[in-house]
């Protein structure tokens, strides 16, 4: 990363949320790759785009499909995605290969200093400490990036 603004994908259904998600990342420094509505959209810019962050909700435009999308974003492109859904209990133990969830509904104050701690830790490669409230980590990345295990709450 280098100190350069992460660039990040929205996969997101809801025109306006996904809005919202632009000008809250614009406005910490930021750069937003795209904006896809459904599973096939979302991996063809992943594709495409590299990111290095993926927003993901659970449900999009196709149904159920994020949990999918954010697995082959981990699998196929690399990449690292963030869950941002109402729908924690869709979410599989392992996260799909995400690197956390953030529960909706949540404020842009929650979302600002999730972002913030991530991108600490995708270029530090550990945490800077224990994950801010709102934000729940993967058990995989939480080991990778050295945060001691805390029960799922779920």
């Amino acid at each position: 990363m280098n100190g350069r603004p992460l660039d990040v994908l929205i996969v997101e259904d809801e025109v306006l949320l996904a809005a919202e998600l632009e000008f809250l990342l614009d406005e910490v420094g930021y750069h937003t790759v795209g904006h896809a509505m459904s599973s096939d959209e979302a991996m063809a810019m992943a594709n495409d785009l590299h990111p290095d962050l993926a927003l993901v909700d659970v449900h999009l435009r196709d149904g159920p499909t994020g949990v999918e999308v954010a697995r082959r974003i981990h699998d196929d492109c690399g990449g690292v995605a963030l869950f941002m859904t109402a729908n924690l209990k869709r979410l599989p133990d392992d996260f799909a290969g995400a690197c956390g969830v953030i529960g909706k509904p949540y404020s842009s104050h929650g979302v600002r200093t999730a972002l913030s701690y991530l991108s600490a830790c995708l270029r530090d490669g550990r945490a800077p400490g224990q994950p801010p409230i709102g934000l729940e980590l993967a058990p995989a990345y939480a080991t990778r990036w050295g945060v001691p295990a805390m029960p799922r709450a779920v």
